[in-house]
């Protein structure tokens, strides 16, 4: 525990609660003051800062009064009657001035005190006081000495859930792998007194050992978060590779110890994960995988052709019909499920629009050909085609603007951002260990940081971003332009093969019929106008974001949710981004239209702050 004069309930409650920091006042335990967080009013001042004795002016942060007195012959590495120095006090409040003013006196960077002999970078952990944890290792503070509980620096930061303390720590060199007083790493702690995925997630981005073991029980950190019942935290661990066969001292597996607690979910997770480790095993499973996606898509075109082939059956039967094509989806969906990733399964919408690219093409050869041989129409839709497959494998072939960087690269950024104060999670990535550059999100499929981020696109299978966003928008209109041909050449079959018109028979009539005339036509009908709707969709949707707002898709909608929330909502033309019409369609398809336009390049996996415009620039430069 960090505060010295605490009550018995709140020595019992070590790790239940988190202290606040008073601004001028000691800090307060929440059992001893339980109306304190309710009132939220201002705290009161010292009336007279003369009459305060040393311990109370560093609890306020009266700095001239605590020189005063240290000149006049108080020792700093006096402890008050509750065994606590000066410099404890000014760690749990943040004084960083008094700090540096009691060590430059003689303070003892590690003294220990308090009721858990606790040292003053113990409280300051305890607490998330950052710049104190930074100021008190520059000044020579051992994160690896061990409190009155048995807890190390970074235990402790694990415990009471200081994201960016773990993280300057470990940057700093603490070992990931540390153990406190009962053999217990940073990891297991969070496996089992966290409850939920993060610290644990956050833990597993440095590489902690998986199947290490503690002292007294000789558990791994995936027992116990099943002895905690951490769902959260049993998916982390499982998902990192924690081994499922490792018995503790008892002979038990994390298994057993699923069962014994009854926990169905957990056992559900761990048994699942025990049949996917067995399938790899063997080598047709592992001569799957390296094909999964090949094999998804032939999967894909054989069942959109039988599912044509069942529409184009001679028989009257809907009902038939219907029941085949039942059950040939129940049979498609089992090999995915069995035999495939569910990583794997994300690029399932990629794989049925290049499966109906397939059947688009095999169409117009056998059906459309015919009737338009030797007119000019099968050029441009064979360019048509041609354009649709080189921008669908640039865009997903492209980098999208992956921020990427090292180990020790990614270390020395937190250790920079945090001793310059600008660790600020929300826009330091916790997944990716980066400063996010301006206008990038992080991706939860890809699972890294995407410089000026749009989306993730189902139907391309990648993230759209910087790097591939112009080819995205090629992409969009080459497939309206596919799927328009191949809307023109139906009705034309139509026109030419079917014995009915709309005119003559009416809608009922003329749409019997030519279901009648070709089922086939029909099914690739219905499915060339649902490609044709969401490509429409998405390009009218993208050019008006790029030309006339200057924003991605990502921007334009959580600025829409930022709006919602304001009293007074702000127009989504003036950003930063939007440069004008022309300008905008310049700056993005970096265009200069052979001098007219001089587009603005930024590299945006590497930008942090808003650049002004090179036109704008000049404008005000003339002013």
């Amino acid at each position: 525990m960090a505060g010295p004069a605490l009550s018995a309930q709140c020595r019992n409650h070590s790790h239940g609660f988190h202290w606040s920091p008073g601004l001028g006042r000691r800090n307060i335990c929440p059992h001893e003051n339980k109306e304190l967080s309710k009132e939220k009013e201002t705290l009161p001042l010292v009336e007279d800062a003369s009459n305060c004795d040393i311990v109370k002016a560093t609890q306020y942060g009266i700095f001239e009064r605590c020189k005063e007195l240290v000149e006049a012959g108080y020792d700093v590495r006096q402890p008050d009657k509750e065994n606590v120095s000066l410099l404890h006090w000014a760690a749990i409040n943040n004084r960083l001035d008094l700090v540096k003013f009691y060590i430059s006196k003689g303070a003892v960077v590690d003294q220990l005190g308090g009721d858990l002999n606790s040292t003053p970078l113990h409280w300051a952990v305890r607490q998330g006081h950052l710049p104190m944890v930074i100021l008190l290792l520059q000044c020579g503070a051992d994160p690896s000495r061990i409190d009155g509980e048995g807890f190390s620096s970074i235990h402790l930061a694990v415990l009471f859930q200081h994201m960016p303390v773990i993280a300057y720590l470990l940057s700093k060199g603490q070992s990931i792998d540390m153990t406190d007083l009962n053999g217990q790493t940073p990891l297991m702690l969070s496996a089992h007194k966290v409850l939920g995925s993060e610290p644990t997630g956050f833990l597993l981005r440095f590489h902690p050992s998986l199947n290490v073991v503690d002292k007294v029980e000789q558990n791994t950190p995936l027992h116990w978060a099943v002895v905690a019942g951490n769902t959260n935290a049993v998916e982390k661990l499982l998902d990192a590779g924690s081994s499922l066969d490792i018995r503790n001292i008892k002979g038990e597996t994390p298994l057993d110890l699923a069962q014994q607690s009854r926990n169905r979910l957990i056992i559900h997770m761990l048994t699942a994960e025990a049949k996917i480790r067995a399938k790899k095993n063997f080598r047709l499973f592992r001569w799957l995988q390296k094909c999964e996606l090949f094999l998804l898509l032939v999967l894909s075109v054989i069942t959109m052709w039988v599912v044509g082939y069942i529409m184009d059956l001679n028989s009257d039967s809907w009902l038939l019909k219907g029941s085949l094509l039942v059950v040939v989806l129940f049979v498609t969906t089992l090999f995915p499920r069995f035999l495939l990733e569910y990583r794997s399964l994300t690029y399932l919408p990629a794989i049925i629009l290049l499966s109906s690219i397939f059947w688009m093409l095999v169409t117009w050869f056998i059906l459309f050909l015919p009737d338009l041989a030797g007119t000019f129409f099968q050029v441009p839709f064979f360019l048509s085609v041609i354009g649709l497959l080189y921008f669908f494998y640039k865009t997903w072939g492209t980098d999208p603007g992956y921020i990427k960087s090292s180990e020790e690269e990614r270390k020395m950024n937190i250790i920079t951002l945090a001793e310059s104060g600008c660790l600020d999670f929300r826009t330091f990535c916790t997944s990716c260990l980066i400063k996010k550059p301006l206008r990038s999100m992080h991706c939860h499929v890809c699972n890294s940081c995407v410089a000026r981020f749009d989306q993730h696109c189902l139907w391309t299978g990648r993230c759209i971003g910087f790097g591939n966003h112009h080819y995205y928008i090629f992409f969009l209109f080459f497939l309206i332009v596919v799927c328009d041909w191949m809307l023109y050449g139906t009705f034309l079959y139509w026109s030419n093969h079917c014995a009915t018109t709309y005119k003559q028979d009416g809608v009922w009539t003329y749409v019997t019929q030519i279901a009648s005339c070709s089922p086939w036509l029909v099914y690739i009908f219905f499915l060339v106008s649902f490609h044709a709707s969401w490509a429409s969709f998405l390009i009218l949707n993208q050019l008006f974001q790029i030309a006339f707002l200057g924003l991605t898709a990502h921007e334009r909608s959580s600025l829409l949710k930022q709006s919602k929330h304001m009293k007074h909502p702000f127009s989504l033309r003036k950003t930063p981004y939007n440069h004008g019409f022309t300008q905008n369609l310049a700056d993005f398809f970096q265009c200069r239209c052979f001098g007219l336009f001089k587009p603005s390049a930024v590299d945006w996996t590497t930008q942090q702050t808003v650049l002004l415009h090179p036109a704008k620039e000049k404008v005000l430069r003339s002013v």
